[in-house]
């Protein structure tokens, strides 16, 4: 009986090193409650008030700016809507309007990636206040071999990659990358 014990204790503690769980670093969650950082496929509604030529939708490129009319390129990634805004008024006011007033507004979030053992894995459109569990069901929801109670997501903190595993009540943000794990018994 006692082998029996040691065995299945060996085997609980063998699986346990084996399963690669590591807690989300502490800037994983910090996010959460951080301004909105601004980045590639971010599309923007930038109002200028009282120009209506230059108030209108504008997307983040890849490399991280937009193009706005008289002032050109202008670096979006990792800014606030506010310090954009400030951004493109400081630009707008060298010549071009004297006391411009400008608005930043997120239009559509950069998507969320879903993979694994879900029915519909893919690109998907993120929706402010969207949990992991959210996300999935959007997936189709888990698939019969799916792992059901945590998740790894990838996260882009700062220009660093994060991983981490959290429950599927955590909070998702615009970019994560969420894979389901396929559950072993």
């Amino acid at each position: 009986m006692r082998t029996k014990a040691l065995l299945v204790l060996g085997l609980c503690l063998g699986l346990a090193a084996c399963s690669g769980y590591r807690q989300p670093p502490t800037a994983f969650h910090e996010t959460l409650t951080q301004p909105y950082r601004l980045d590639s496929s971010d599309r923007l509604r930038i109002i200028v008030f009282g120009q209506e030529d230059l108030s209108n939708t504008y997307v983040v490129d890849q490399a991280g700016y937009i193009s706005f009319p008289l002032v050109g390129s202008v670096a979006a990634r990792g800014q606030t809507q506010q310090g954009l805004a400030s951004e493109i008024g400081a630009k707008l006011r060298q010549g071009y309007i004297r006391n411009p007033d400008v608005s930043v507004e997120v239009d559509t979030y950069r998507p969320i990636f879903i993979m694994g053992e879900v029915q519909d894995a893919g690109q998907y459109n993120y929706v402010a206040g969207m949990t992991v569990q959210n996300a999935i069901a959007t997936a189709g929801g888990f698939s019969t071999r799916a792992q059901q109670t945590n998740v790894d997501i990838t996260r882009q903190i700062n220009g660093e990659i994060l991983n981490g595993r959290v429950p599927i009540s955590d909070p998702v943000r615009p970019g994560d990358t969420i894979y389901v794990r396929e559950r072993y018994f």
